[in-house]
């Protein structure tokens, strides 16, 4: 069988029950096809960068797939019927990630103490910390 990362975004009118319904029944598909979700990750709602059909977020979720290819068409053709999913993508991968995705990883923010080292040292960008007089 084949690995398979897979990301889809659903509506924002949606809620995140319904995402999760809607992640087991693929989950569902893909077992009736021979397969099997190895990792599910809802990644929360997001902002699009653009609108797609009039949504301006979107409900991400990301799918670690262990299926033979068949198994992964019929899933994806029965996303493509659902009106509550606005895109997906389905990437072959030659083994699956381990452990939190990227974006569940949570970011060590804790290391910054207010010092700016690429404007000039102390918390000012000047020397002493002083500004210059505005020029108008």
């Amino acid at each position: 069988m084949a690995l398979y990362e897979h990301i889809f975004l659903a509506r924002q009118d949606v809620s995140q029950q319904q995402v999760e319904e809607l992640t087991t029944a693929l989950t569902e598909i893909l077992a009736s096809g021979g397969g099997k979700v190895t990792k599910n990750e809802y990644w929360g709602l997001k902002g699009l960068s653009y609108r797609i059909r009039k949504n301006r977020k979107a409900h991400y979720t990301l799918m670690n797939i262990d299926a033979p290819a068949p198994a992964v068409a019929e899933m994806e053709r029965q996303m493509r019927i659902n009106e509550d999913i606005l895109r997906f993508m389905t990437v072959r991968v030659d083994e699956l990630e381990e452990g939190p995705s990227a974006m569940m990883q949570k970011r060590d923010r804790d290391d910054r103490d207010g010092t700016r080292p690429d404007r000039g040292g102390e918390r000012g960008g000047f020397a002493g910390g002083e500004r210059r007089p505005r020029r108008f």
